[in-house]
């Protein structure tokens, strides 16, 4: 995800690296999530982790999963649980789709990129992700050493 040069709002929050190695990514889409206040100040201080959470669709709405954020120190009083299920936001177009996604074989909905879009909104981007087996991650990785490879003959052999 690219970072517009002249916006100040956009910030990358969390990022889950490890789900493209264990997932392959087929789709994926933007959501918005419900967040209390201290959570908002806890995430504009870059304190939360999302590799180990997962999105669920439940009774017709979409949850997170096990996503960590921080408490908030200065929210002595009024702050928030750490590992609470968030609710998604999306459209009922969109949610009817990631419902139907789901219950193929295999596929399951993974958080990749937890941020503050250009109007400062907190967004998370999920994917729609099919777990990928040993022989897979092999071949990937395998394909991502030639291509380095590549570029180090390209760079150094003219």
């Amino acid at each position: 995800m690219a970072k517009p040069k002249d916006n100040p709002n956009y910030k990358v929050v969390a990022e889950n690296r490890r789900a493209r190695y264990d997932y392959a990514i087929e789709d994926d889409i933007e959501c918005g999530i419900m967040l209390e206040g201290s959570e908002v100040k806890s995430l504009r201080e870059n304190s939360a982790n999302i590799a180990e959470s997962y999105a669920t669709v439940e009774n017709g709405e979409l949850w997170l999963v096990n996503s960590y954020i921080a408490p908030y120190e200065q929210a002595k009083t009024f702050g928030h649980e750490e590992r609470r299920r968030r609710k998604l936001l999306v459209s009922r177009k969109e949610l009817a789709r990631l419902w139907n996604e789901t219950q193929r074989k295999g596929m399951t909905l993974v958080p990749l990129v937890l941020y503050f879009n250009h109007k400062g909104l907190a967004k998370l981007k999920i994917g729609i992700a099919k777990g990928k087996k040993t022989v897979d991650k092999r071949a990937t990785e395998a394909r991502r050493d030639w291509n380095r490879q590549k570029q180090r003959l390209l760079r150094h052999g003219e």
